[in-house]
């Protein structure tokens, strides 16, 4: 009888081991994967939906956890979903436009109208590769509660010199 629970004991032992050691290597594999989108995101060398990774590669950086990238059809306005340091949540909308371009108040609108209602975020944000956004784009952001972070308040996050859009 104890050489049973002796070598069920053992078993467990192994499974539990070898569980914590995928565990870890697992989060091996992501911390490397963020850090080359990172630094392909400072090349500005990003297709949309490396973007959209790059994102949620800066969330879980700075303490985000339940950390999703759902962008694509059917998305719903939302691009990632994660749960931020406080227990927020968060819902990032990217845009990734050419440095010229700017963020218009229809872009801003559709996230408007899903951000809250139906991802229930505490925090929205439409975080942007453009320089700027438009008046109207900014004005709607203002009614609505939406954070707005362009080209420049995005380096700020990525090198850790400026805010997360959940502390802006």
């Amino acid at each position: 009888m104890q050489t049973s629970i002796v070598g069920a004991t053992g078993v467990a032992i192994v499974l539990l081991l070898g569980a914590g050691a995928w565990i870890l290597y697992r989060r091996r594999i992501r911390a490397r994967d963020d850090a080359r989108t990172l630094a392909a995101m400072r090349q500005n060398a990003l297709s949309p939906t490396e973007f959209e990774h790059a994102l949620a590669a800066l969330c879980r950086r700075d303490g985000c956890r339940d950390v999703q990238v759902v962008g694509g059809a059917g998305d719903l306005g939302a691009d990632v979903l994660a749960r931020g340091p406080r227990g927020q949540r968060i819902v990032l909308q990217a845009k990734r436009y050419r440095r010229g371009n700017s963020v218009g108040s229809p872009d801003l609108q559709r996230f408007g109208g899903t951000c809250f209602t139906i991802h229930r975020a505490d925090v929205a944000a439409v975080v942007t590769t453009a320089r700027t956004f438009t008046a109207q784009a900014r004005a709607y952001a203002n009614t609505a509660g939406i954070r707005l972070m362009d080209a420049g308040a995005l380096a700020a996050w990525e090198s850790r010199t400026g805010p997360a859009p959940w502390e802006l």
